[in-house]
């Protein structure tokens, strides 16, 4: 039952409803925030340090060095993923490792180690890509509507 005010409860279901909310366990909010501050803000610094490895032992130049950081960043997160690693460390971690690039190569490579069984095209590429069009198509939609904007406006 998801919307309470929909259906309309007996005097029963409203006291089970009562019941179990008074033995529903807390959940730990402030405990998962730093986990999750904790976590996130590795997950960036390791990447700084990574970025900045390319900086200094690549030859990169700073505005340049952001592309190969990305890449290794998701190429160490689909790697953790297949072995096992990564999922482990986000159910600690919990929204920490979902925002950055990181949770996003995990949440497709996931899908992508889910239906292999299905095929290369309807298991792999269409399970992976129904959690990624959407977000490839709302990052396409608006970087265009801010080069236009930049255009209008810059």
């Amino acid at each position: 039952m998801a919307d309470p005010k929909k259906k309309k409860l007996s005097p029963v279901q409203q006291q089970y409803q009562e019941l179990a909310k008074k033995r529903e366990p807390r959940r730990p909010v402030l405990k998962n925030c730093l986990r999750a501050f904790v976590s996130g803000g590795t997950i960036c610094l390791v990447g700084q340090a990574i970025q900045q490895m390319f900086i200094h032992w690549g030859g990169f130049p700073k505005e340049k060095a952001s592309n190969p950081t990305v890449a290794v960043l998701i190429l160490v997160s689909v790697i953790l993923t297949s072995l096992g690693v990564y999922d482990k460390f986000a159910q600690w971690a919990g929204a920490g490792s979902a925002v950055p690039v990181t949770g996003f190569a995990n949440a497709m490579a996931s899908a992508a180690i889910e239906h292999r069984s299905e095929g290369v095209v309807l298991g792999i590429g269409g399970k992976m890509f129904k959690l990624a069009g959407p977000v490839i198509v709302f990052g396409t939609v608006t970087a265009f509507v801010v080069g236009i904007c930049h255009w209008l406006f810059g």
